[in-house]
């Protein structure tokens, strides 16, 4: 494990995006590239952003070729303003060229996720809540996204449909109600994953609160009806998880964070941040020229 990575996932994720580019027959290197030819690359910020995928970009030159060493100037997690250097590759020019596009593609993607997501956190800095990610990841890179997200300051939700019980709509329309789908999750599920409820008003929250729900997901509630199910929750059953999910924008995270709620999760830090905008410099270093002499 790095940093909460599963390093046998992420070499095999880097393998199948290597595969996918044709990196290991990159004909125009082949054709330009003398093997023996050293080099540099200068991973750099063309915009400020949050650090993240030194690891699996490091695993990608490795992939290619083993002697390569990425050096790592900024560390997952950290800030780099415009302008600032993230790290630097030294070695086989060639290597250097056939791996450098899949190892921007994970810097990029996950930096910004990461940059999202601290965003989102340092808005609700100061109260209760905590954001976190949902299932809408990228299908095979779930666990890169999610780790994103906890390298700029966010917390994971399940990872996947067999870590927690969440009856959603489809679940209660399809067994009637609220009441008797907590009921047969209880008398189902493993006792030891929490019942979590999605509701869509008030009326499915006392339901829920009734039938014993140990977590109450708020879906898509506006600011006054959140804070009115806050305020039910924590009469009642205080010990209750509160999470409110749905449209959640940076405008609009202050707002529901003062509710009181305890989590906040959003789907958009994964399926819909943009890419930080990093850039690899890429030369010959001068001990090559000597040696083609």
């Amino acid at each position: 494990m790095t940093n909460g990575l599963d390093m046998d996932y992420v070499r095999g994720v880097v393998k199948a995006a290597l595969d996918e580019d044709g990196a290991f027959r990159d004909v125009t290197t082949l054709s330009l590239v003398p093997p023996e030819q050293l080099g540099r690359g200068v991973f750099l910020a063309k915009e400020p952003g949050v650090v993240c995928g030194v690891p699996v970009a490091q695993a990608a030159f490795a992939a290619i070729d083993p002697s390569v060493r990425m050096t790592a100037l900024r560390q997952d997690g950290q800030f780099v303003e415009a302008g600032g250097v993230i790290a630097e590759v030294d070695g086989a020019l060639a290597s250097i060229l056939s791996a450098e596009r899949v190892a921007l593609n994970f810097m990029q993607r996950l930096g910004g996720t990461a940059t999202l997501t601290r965003a989102l956190v340092d808005v609700v800095a100061g109260t209760n809540a905590r954001v976190v990610d949902t299932r809408k990841t990228t299908p095979g890179l779930r666990a890169l996204e999610k780790y994103a997200v906890r390298v700029g300051g966010g917390a994971s939700h399940r990872s996947d449909l067999a870590s927690g019980v969440l009856l959603k709509d489809n679940h209660i329309a399809l067994v009637g109600s609220v009441r008797e789908a907590v009921r047969r999750a209880r008398a189902n599920a493993p006792h030891v994953l929490r019942v979590v409820v999605e509701v869509d008003d008030l009326a499915q929250l006392d339901e829920a609160l009734e039938a014993g729900a140990e977590g109450i997901l708020l879906d898509n509630f506006q600011a006054r009806d959140m804070t009115e199910a806050v305020k039910r929750v924590r009469e009642r059953r205080p010990q209750v998880v509160i999470e409110a999910s749905g449209g959640v924008t940076l405008d609009r995270i202050h707002e529901i964070s003062k509710t009181g709620v305890d989590v906040v999760s959003i789907g958009s830090i994964t399926h819909s941040a943009r890419a930080v905008d990093f850039s690899c410099e890429i030369r010959p270093t001068d001990g090559a020229r000597e040696r083609d002499a």
